[in-house]
């Protein structure tokens, strides 16, 4: 099994990993105590891909089904050993020689031009609507929850991170918003039912606008509430606030500035945006091979500094941020026992390939958050360092008030 077995013995420095070839042989690769998998291989060939490219090669493997596991072990199980030995694989000499010789590559695979962006976004959220309320909680949200308490269930935290959001817009009367990837329009509907303001919610998917725009008719808001299949660069006029939640890990990393700039030309000197992005506690990296390619083509969660360095050149005031770090593990792990419930129902859709891929993605990504360095931010930005109050309390009132008209305006769950 080598050269697999020889990168395996360097990698597995807590627990214990047997890999049973694909000729029934077991291998047994263990550290200091800790959990056991048990790992089959059915294909030769993963003794050479999963060294060279364990990221891509796992993923593609499991969704193939050539990478399975046995005797009361999992998926999740395997990740969390996975987890437990990060170190042990990142001090792997070819592993860390992959990694140098892939950083100057980063910027270069990471394209969103206008139209290549759409295609983009088409390939992962025009899946169909359907198949997202499998797993999705009853408003369609999806991107990080947040649990102001353990025992919060999916919707109680989607309201909760939709109210967050709002005060910190610091919403007034007569203002305009502009939501950038406004999904299903969830966000777009929450301000409007919160404050007298008129939204515009631009999409590059058509599922989601088709969507966004019946609930707006549905809930009475259609005459405040829009929402275009337009790419954000193509809008034009101001905004007093800008909101984009789940959408910037899509724009990559050649078109921050881009961003930026589109950002800082749309606001008033008194508006304010509002960023909420997936992002990693680490140096700049590059972006899991297989999630690039199956999940989410032209994907990129940046480190802080990336982000930080762009918007100073457009001369923005950071006026706030705020790091979400285990809201979103907690949210992936509903969201995999959502989609395991309605299993069968993916398999009859999609087929029993794309629903292992699935499970591989969701799986991967909660652990990622869990345990690894990714997390979501909030970045609050405006031009004048007096658009917002100078402390922080003016959001706490805002959710409490927003809390109350809930209670009066929208439904109980």
């Amino acid at each position: 099994m080598f050269p697999l077995s020889h990168m395996l013995k360097r990698f597995i420095q807590t627990g214990r990993l047997d890999v049973i070839d694909a000729d029934g042989r077991r291998h047994v690769f263990e550290g200091t105590p800790g959990r056991t998998v048990v790992m089959r291989l059915s294909d030769r060939a993963l003794y050479r891909k999963l060294v060279f490219n364990p990221d891509m090669s796992a993923g593609e493997a499991y969704t193939e089904g050539t990478l399975s596991f046995e005797e009361g072990s999992s998926l999740r199980d395997f990740l969390a050993l996975f987890s437990d030995n990060r170190r042990g694989l990142g001090s792997y000499p070819l592993q860390k020689f992959v990694r140098k010789l892939s950083g100057p590559l980063r910027q270069r695979r990471l394209s969103n031009v206008v139209g290549k962006a759409q295609e983009n976004v088409a390939h992962h959220y025009d899946l169909g609507n359907d198949f997202y309320r499998l797993f999705l909680d009853a408003n369609m949200l999806y991107s990080c929850a947040y649990f102001r308490q353990e025992s919060d269930s999916l919707e109680t935290a989607q309201r909760n991170k939709l109210r967050l959001l709002a005060s910190k817009l610091d919403l007034k009367p007569g203002q305009r918003v502009l939501d950038i990837g406004s999904g299903w329009g969830d966000l777009a509907l929450y301000i409007a039912a919160m404050e007298e303001v008129e939204v515009l919610g631009v999409t590059l998917s058509t599922e989601q606008q088709k969507l966004s725009t019946e609930r707006a008719a549905a809930a009475g808001l259609s005459n405040r509430v829009r929402f275009k299949l337009l790419d954000y660069r193509k809008v034009t006029g101001k905004f007093d606030r800008i909101v984009s939640v789940g959408m910037f890990e899509h724009v990559g990393l050649s078109h921050y500035d881009e961003f930026f700039g589109q950002i800082n030309a749309l606001m008033p000197d008194d508006g304010i945006a509002l960023l909420h992005s997936i992002g990693h506690m680490s140096p700049p990296a590059r972006t899991s091979s297989w999630l690039r390619k199956y999940i989410f083509p032209g994907a990129y969660s940046p480190s802080l500094s990336e982000v930080f360095s762009v918007v100073e050149r457009h001369s923005l005031w950071v006026a706030d941020v705020e790091v979400l770090r285990l809201h979103y593990a907690k949210t992936l792990a509903i969201w995999e026992e959502r989609f395991q419930a309605n299993r069968p129902t993916v398999v009859e859709m999609y087929g029993e390939r794309f629903a292992r891929m699935w499970e591989f993605y969701l799986l991967s990504c909660e652990t990622m958050f869990r345990t690894g360095a990714q997390m979501v931010f909030h970045l609050q930005l405006c031009r004048e360092r007096t658009a917002v109050p100078i402390v922080r309390d003016y959001t706490v009132d805002t959710q409490r008030r927003y809390a109350a008209r809930e209670a009066e305006m929208l439904p109980a769950e």
